[in-house]
């Protein structure tokens, strides 16, 4: 049970990561890009259907991804309430 822990805050880390590089340019050769691709890879198969789902939200010009919010919340809650970690 601890390991399932574990990876599921290891997982929310690696959505925290993920959207803060989304905030800074970068080249893709370089360190950081090379993170956001494996951050992206790691992530996107749970982002991307939520994504699908709610759209980002339009606030002016800027767009606000929510997805990142309601998996983070969605994995305290299972943490939470199913795995008592």
């Amino acid at each position: 049970m601890t390991i399932v822990c574990t990876l599921l805050s290891l997982f929310v880390i690696a959505i925290i990561a993920r959207m803060l590089l989304s905030w800074f340019p970068m080249a893709p050769d370089g360190v950081f890009g090379q993170v956001s691709r494996v951050l992206f890879t790691v992530t996107e198969p749970v982002l991307g259907p939520v994504r699908r789902v709610v759209p980002p939200l339009r606030v002016g010009n800027v767009g606000l991804d929510l997805s990142v919010m309601i998996v983070i919340v969605g994995l305290q809650i299972l943490r939470g309430l199913l795995l008592g970690c």
